[in-house]
């Protein structure tokens, strides 16, 4: 766009840098060009040296070179931002970690868990440990289903709730809902937070609901989330799962709060992107690789993100994001953290940032937004294929 005014002006015979700057400035500013990139090639984004990624560059993978430049370059304007890495055709063309980030840290990867814990659901469904998607909730809650005053909720499913469909709220409507969040005590809060809808009839966002999830695995298989997806998951993908945060009762959280390296979360992606399959072996039931991606949800984010980040949809804890031309799906996290996979360039995009624990206010939203918005406007300039 700069360049295109610039041309304009020196077809008019304006070629002084003087006068061009306000002017210049001033298209920055109300396009939303706030983190543009001046110099692209200041930025190397050269995947560093590693026996877990093959790595290729972005021409020989068929990406533009300038076009993932000037990602980077527009990454390094960005305040909160710790690693960002392009993998295309199974292949690592571009890496770069900023401020603390790190190839061998683990970040804590916030809500892109959820997607991570579906995955789990998928393969214990696939062994048995649970009967179905449309096996009944409070099935595995016996202690509390006695006490259940609602009817409604003792018809909702594991389908519902991997949609987000329960009934059960967003917990960050209501300060009492966080404070409930934050006890650390679960299976309780089943009986005692009311729907808001009937199960099955609207999306809400529920970070309980993605919790009660994993204590689902966890008393089906006898094994903690970390144990059991370190067996069926993380091995498999030659993954080294850092801490992962745990409820009051010692369960993993199906919410959020693992950590794992940026790599890690990429070959994760890659996993999805191939319909479940790494290094020839079916880790996660294609199947269920295909159901996670669908679509249960239109319009399920209503507050704006961005220009390119737009008509927002949601899976088995999934997102799925319209930028310009593409669709992709997004395992999304406070903070920004993202694993973003578009299927029809075959291409994978991780970015960890500063997760902002406990942080839920607007500084944070702005910093999550940008990130957010780093990716899916890079994506909407991609040609389709």
């Amino acid at each position: 766009m700069i360049d295109n005014i610039k041309k304009i002006f020196q077809h008019k015979g304006i070629k002084s840098k003087y006068t061009l700057l306000p002017f210049l400035i001033f298209i920055s500013v109300v396009s939303g060009c706030s983190s543009c990139c001046w110099n692209p090639d200041d930025v190397s984004f050269v995947p560093l040296a590693g026996v877990d990624w093959p790595v290729s560059t972005p021409e020989q993978q068929g990406l533009d070179s300038n076009q993932v430049a000037e990602l980077y370059c527009r990454a390094a304007g960005l305040d909160t931002i710790q690693s960002l890495l392009v993998i295309k055709n199974g292949y690592l063309v571009a890496e770069k970690y900023f401020h603390d980030g790190d190839r061998d840290r683990k970040e804590r990867l916030q809500s892109v868990t959820k997607s991570i814990n579906s995955a789990i659901v998928g393969i214990a469904i696939e062994e048995g440990y649970i009967d179905s998607v449309d096996q009944y909730m409070l099935d595995f809650y016996p202690e509390i289903a006695g006490s259940i005053s609602d009817p409604r909720k003792k018809q909702i499913t594991v389908r519902q709730m991997l949609q987000m469909r329960t009934g059960y709220p967003w917990e960050e409507s209501d300060p009492a809902l966080w404070n409930a969040l934050l006890t650390g005590v679960y299976p309780p809060l089943l009986e005692s937070i009311p729907l808001v809808n009937n199960p099955g009839t609207a999306f809400h966002y529920s970070n309980l609901t993605a919790d009660w999830l994993g204590i689902i695995v966890d008393r089906q298989t006898g094994m903690n989330l970390k144990t059991y997806a370190g067996q069926v998951l993380f091995s498999p993908l030659g993954i080294e799962a850092g801490d992962w945060g745990t409820d009051a009762e010692g369960h993993n959280n199906g919410a959020a709060d693992l950590f794992l390296t940026a790599r890690d979360a990429a070959k994760f992606g890659l996993l999805y992107l191939n319909d479940g399959v790494y290094n020839g072996e079916q880790v996660v039931p294609a199947q269920w690789v295909q159901d996670s991606l669908d679509v249960y949800s239109e319009d399920a984010w209503a507050y704006r993100v961005g220009w390119n980040f737009r008509d927002i949809r949601y899976g088995y804890q999934w997102w799925s994001v319209r930028a310009g031309e593409h669709r992709y799906n997004l395992a999304w996290g406070h903070g920004g953290q993202q694993i973003a996979i578009l299927h029809d360039l075959n291409v994978v995009i991780v970015l960890t940032s500063y997760p902002f624990f406990l942080e839920h206010n607007d500084k944070s939203w702005k910093y999550e937004k940008a990130n957010l918005n780093l990716v899916a406007d890079f994506i909407s300039k991609l040609p389709a294929e």
